[in-house]
């Protein structure tokens, strides 16, 4: 990454420390898929280490029982693998340091640097302040140290309820910085956890776990985003008061991905789900990296968009459009050319006898002549799509028009000479008369394919999920749900691809590009998400 400020940062560590090994990790909370924010972040430690020849570590915070699911580790151990890294040696859970924790904790009281308090969740928040005002110590601040351990350790013992005591950090409540105003290191949680089973009912929090965790594992460089940019002075604080001070990982922060139309909280991602308005956390509308690749994103695309975007201190929000080029980039070259109509309108060649089939031999990839060729057939009755058909002429208009020619793409020209409609005046198809000539006339090219050589196709098209640019500072996100997020269609494509392999990603041509998503079936209906519309365009044939 050029645009990389943490990269400068390590160039010039390994110029004053050049015997020091990198060592980065991408430490993640269990409890709910990883999306498009985390590929950046991801990106960013795997690829910094793999560039220093240093290591980076997978390492699961789990320090929430209640939230954390095994079923939450697989799937992102599948999207880190399937992103292209591969983390170093096991995967980690802080749940490995709980023992190690709980004595750095006991520590800590030890040295009077922190309590048992028995005040609840809002009397705390009451008592810390705000910014504008300065915080006041807690009535249980002054305990001697050996009530704090009889507690703490009862604590440990599961013989207080949940919620009804915690452990603090004594730091300064007049701090300027509300983290440092005697933070919670442990609270008790009654919840079995996914690796320690019953054993523990007390558990750290993030901000007390993570820098210890990064300390024991001898990592080099901490990254993370800038909401927890305050939280630096705790991470100094705790390593400092429990003498990791020999070699103590240091923190950067960087701005997190804002990506525009789209949530990417893991509690709105819930709520959304549970809604029932999304099909789970795998589903295509969502930029997680599981629906992402459901979508028909590739690895390189979402590489190629985390290079794009940077590592910065600055806050946006990245347009759409960037991510989408980023994928038509990828498949581009490697995508075969497929006809397909999701649209279709009959057409009937009326100076075409019934028995009429000719081939044409087109390259499966006009750049790629390595894709090789095949063959489609040109018969009496095609399908085109309605939107290439008007009644009457519109400006700028290339499509087919009552009494007007049209190309057809590899074919002949036609030209519309009456309009065939039903009992509800709905067209049911259009009678064209063709020219075997071949002509250099400027006129319009439209897709086409015959009925002949198609099978029914089923068309997922999926457009964005919110109508609002920037849905997460919302009151109600969900009142910018768009209810046209998604639109089944029922088309037809080319006989050819239902033989094709599944996840083959195909450019549908004038369309867009298409992801195969089903195999041979006795129905011969094969279905296709749509990945990306061709150029920037949202909704073409929505």
């Amino acid at each position: 990454m050029n645009n990389n400020f943490i990269n400068k940062i390590i160039k010039k560590s390994i110029l004053k420390n050049p015997h020091d090994k990198i060592k980065t990790r991408f430490p993640p909370e269990p409890n709910g898929y990883l999306h498009i924010g985390h590929a950046k972040s991801i990106c960013l430690n795997f690829n910094i280490a793999n560039q220093y020849n240093g290591i980076c570590n997978l390492r699961f915070d789990d320090t929430n029982p209640k939230k954390e699911k095994i079923k939450y580790i697989d799937s992102i151990k599948k999207d880190i693998q399937w992103l292209g890294f591969k983390w170093y040696k096991k995967p980690k859970f802080t749940s490995n340091y709980f023992n190690k924790l709980y004595k750095y904790a006991v520590q800590l009281i030890e040295n009077n640097l922190a309590y048992v308090e028995e005040l609840n969740k809002d009397e705390i928040k009451k008592y810390r302040g705000t910014l504008k005002k300065i915080g006041k110590d807690s009535p249980f601040r002054n305990r001697t140290i050996k009530e704090n351990l009889i507690l703490f350790e009862n604590m440990k013992l599961g013989m207080f309820p949940e919620g009804s005591m915690c452990l603090r950090a004594k730091i300064n409540m007049k701090s300027p910085y509300i983290i440092l105003r005697d933070p919670v290191l442990y609270r008790i949680i009654f919840s079995e956890h996914h690796q320690t089973k019953n054993k523990w009912c007390i558990y750290p929090m993030y901000d007390f776990a993570h820098c210890i965790a990064d300390a024991l594992e001898g990592i080099t460089h901490s990254l993370c985003t800038l909401e927890f940019q305050d939280n630096r002075q705790l991470y100094k604080w705790i390593l400092k008061k429990l003498h990791f001070i020999k070699k103590p990982p240091k923190q950067y922060e960087f701005s997190k991905l804002n990506l525009e139309h789209t949530i990417l909280s893991k509690r709105k991602l819930k709520k959304l789900i549970n809604s029932k308005l999304v099909n789970g956390w795998e589903d295509p509308r969502l930029h997680t990296i599981s629906g992402l690749r459901n979508k028909g994103y590739t690895k390189n695309s979402i590489q190629m968009f985390c290079q794009k975007i940077g590592i910065t201190k600055q806050q946006n929000i990245v347009e759409l459009s960037l991510l989408e080029a980023c994928i038509r980039k990828d498949l581009n070259m490697s995508s075969p050319r497929r006809m397909a109509v999701i649209n279709p309108i009959k057409i009937i060649i009326t100076n075409l006898p019934e028995s009429h089939i000719e081939y044409f031999n087109v390259f499966n990839h006009p750049q790629v002549k390595e894709m090789g060729t095949r063959k489609i057939l040109f018969t009496k009755e095609i399908y085109i799509e309605q939107e290439d058909f008007s009644e009457k002429e519109k400006e700028n208009y290339r499509g087919l028009v009552l009494g007007k020619k049209v190309r057809l793409k590899y074919a002949y020209i036609i030209k519309a000479k009456k309009i065939l409609r039903d009992t509800n005046y709905e067209i049911n198809c259009i009678l064209c008369k063709y020219y075997p000539k071949k002509t250099k006339k400027n006129i319009g090219i439209i897709h086409w394919i015959s009925i002949k050589n198609s099978i029914p196709a089923q068309f997922q098209l999926f457009d964005i999920l919110f109508i609002s640019k920037n849905p997460e500072k919302q009151d109600d996100f969900m009142q910018s749900y768009n209810p046209n997020s998604y639109i089944l269609k029922k088309g037809y494509i080319e006989y050819i691809v239902y033989h094709e392999k599944v996840n083959q990603a195909y450019q549908f041509e004038r369309i867009g590009y298409f992801l195969k998503t089903t195999k041979k079936n006795k129905k011969k209906i094969i279905s296709f998400n749509r990945i990306v519309s061709l150029k920037n365009r949202h909704r073409s044939f929505i």
